[in-house]
């Protein structure tokens, strides 16, 4: 399999972001990713979908949509929408009919910032997920860059602080969001978790001051989408859009907080009796099934089960271990930055089924 990084969820002028389609491309070739999908709220923006290059670098720029009901106050049930080609902001007031929808396109579906409390110093909304009776979503933004650096924002203070020291803010996903999507896999469901910037590159004032909030070069070496895809892009617009849906559709992918350390290269496959897999798959418990799992670095990682710890191992890079029992797996691996232990890993599970 192939790693590539993508980022998900930034904006435009289109709705709220300050930096153009081109301009988020060159900070992408700059920060070395392979794909960015830029969401504008509520406006499918026709044309930018592309491969944007700079001397021998690109990247493939692709075009999805945040659609939400505009007219609900305090906005709720944010949708990210991928591959669908087409607008379908209009269904946004009834979110089932909005998944149907997407589904119907072709589409994926995932839910933005599953946990977004409010800042009530700064007039900021809790803009959180509340509809969670819908069915035919893809998965959860399991880990957005904005939403956490909005949880931080307990005073004036804190707001400078965080936007002077932007590298201080990442600490790891929302424990209520990991909590809520280990309930969901535990009803059985297929859910795969994305990690998002929710970049805008905001310009903002406090008095004197004057700061872009998180630049989308900067977002984008922090948390990434990493996919696993069969074979290279190839710099054919139309092949490379399905071979990065594809892969995000199946959760062959996990979520790295790129900017302590890269996370290239982490793998988590299943071997079993009868076939072998990975994240995202699904395999047979039968014989029993050996987990490998390899980190980039020497780090803290713990496997789960049906959302519960079962083993963590420490300074450690290469980890196998067999299990006999069904259940949904997934790895959390976690690395101390700058005077804190932060989350740096988070896998799709693998699906050991009776």
């Amino acid at each position: 399999m192939n790693e590539i990084i993508i980022n998900l969820h930034m904006h435009t002028p289109y709705s709220d972001g300050h930096g153009t389609h081109a301009d988020i491309a060159r900070a992408a070739i700059n920060a070395g990713l392979d794909a960015v999908i830029v969401t504008d709220h509520n406006v499918w923006v026709n044309g930018p979908e592309d491969y944007y290059r700079n001397g021998d670098k690109r990247v493939l720029l692709l075009v999805g949509e945040e659609i939400h009901d505009a007219t609900r106050k305090p906005q709720k049930n944010h949708l990210l929408v991928f591959g669908a080609g087409r607008e379908l902001a209009a269904l946004a007031p009834d979110p089932q009919r909005l998944l149907d929808g997407v589904a119907q396109a072709g589409g994926l579906a995932f839910i933005a910032h599953p946990v977004d409390p409010e800042a009530e110093n700064f007039g900021e909304p809790d803009i959180s997920w509340v509809s969670w009776e819908v069915e035919g979503y893809t998965g959860i933004e399991l880990w957005n860059g904005m939403s956490e650096f909005k949880s931080h924002l307990k005073s004036k203070l804190h707001a400078i602080y965080y936007a002077f020291n932007p590298r201080q803010s990442a600490i790891g996903p929302e424990q209520k969001t990991l909590k809520k999507w280990d309930e969901l896999l535990a009803t059985g469901k297929r859910v795969v978790a994305v990690g998002g910037s929710d970049a805008h590159a905001l310009v903002r004032h406090l008095g004197p001051l004057r700061r872009v909030l998180f630049p989308y070069d900067f977002h984008f070496r922090a948390i990434n989408t990493h996919l696993l895809i069969p074979k290279p892009l190839t710099g054919d617009v139309t092949a490379d859009r399905k071979l990065v849906l594809d892969a995000l559709r199946q959760g062959h992918a996990f979520v790295g907080y790129d900017l302590p350390a890269p996370t290239r290269g982490f793998r988590f496959v299943a071997q079993g009796a009868d076939i072998n897999g990975i994240m995202g798959d699904e395999v047979p418990v039968k014989g029993g099934v050996t987990f490998q799992i390899r980190l980039p670095q020497i780090a803290e990682c713990s496997l789960l089960k049906d959302g519960k710890i079962i083993k963590t191992w420490r300074k450690r890079d290469m980890i196998m271990h067999i299990i006999t029992e069904p259940g949904v797996y997934r790895v959390e691996v976690y690395i101390p930055y700058l005077g804190r232990r932060r989350g740096w890993i988070f896998s799709n599970p693998i699906y050991v089924r009776a």
